[in-house]
């Protein structure tokens, strides 16, 4: 029959164990956390740490345009669900918007090349380069009217006929997530696209004035 010391000392064993095995989980957890979010500069993390509302937590998250080029058409495939519009974003030198426009009874092919533009809050501003809609030959500001009507866009979406641009307010998404995503860097010649992703502590179930006592000690 083992003596106490024999079980104080398997248990023992096993309490080491445990965390040892805890410790590498976490470390590898660090390991794939560290190669997803690119560390950015001092004097950036310093500057946004400063933007950050108290309660959350934000990241820098590197991608391609290939990467972003899936993702914003797979968004506007949603977008356009049940409608018979049609139209698509390519992005290599610039951003390149095609689609088809209604005129009276057919459609006319249409081709928008944008230059993106990141604003302070994190927002985008494709401002326009060159603009056809088919042999037609009509004023930008008009073409850009015609897609302000006909084109469905998300509501965080605004074509500024005026201006000849549209304004994408990312910092409005909508996310299930409640993380609010703005664009730091967008570098399409580069391949270099970054974008700031705030998460609030809410959202990991974290309490915040259980968080705000902890730090107080």
């Amino acid at each position: 029959m083992p003596n106490r010391s024999d079980n104080r000392m398997n248990r023992y064993k096993w309490k080491r164990s445990f965390f040892i095995l805890l410790g590498f989980n976490i470390l590898i957890v660090l390991i794939v956390a560290g190669l997803i979010f690119w560390p950015v500069s001092d004097s950036d993390y310093s500057t946004m740490q400063s933007e950050i509302p108290f309660g959350s937590s934000e990241f820098v998250v590197r991608t391609t345009k290939e990467n972003l080029n899936e993702l914003v058409n797979a968004y506007i495939d949603q977008v356009l669900t049940g409608s018979q519009h049609n139209y698509r974003v390519e992005l290599d030198e610039d951003v390149h918007l095609i689609g088809e426009l209604p005129v009276f009874s057919s459609t006319v092919p249409l081709s928008v090349h944008f230059e993106p533009i990141v604003q302070e809050n994190g927002d985008l501003i494709l401002q326009q380069r060159s603009i056809s809609v088919g042999l037609l030959e009509l004023p930008n500001q008009r073409i850009m009217e015609y897609m302000k009507r006909h084109l469905p866009m998300p509501e965080w979406v605004t074509i500024n006929p005026d201006e000849e641009e549209i304004y994408v307010a990312v910092t409005d998404m909508d996310i299930r997530s409640n993380f609010v995503v703005g664009v730091e860097n967008i570098d399409l010649e580069g391949n270099n696209l970054a974008f700031k992703i705030n998460v609030p502590y809410r959202t990991l179930g974290i309490d915040l004035e259980e968080f705000e006592a902890g730090n107080e000690k």
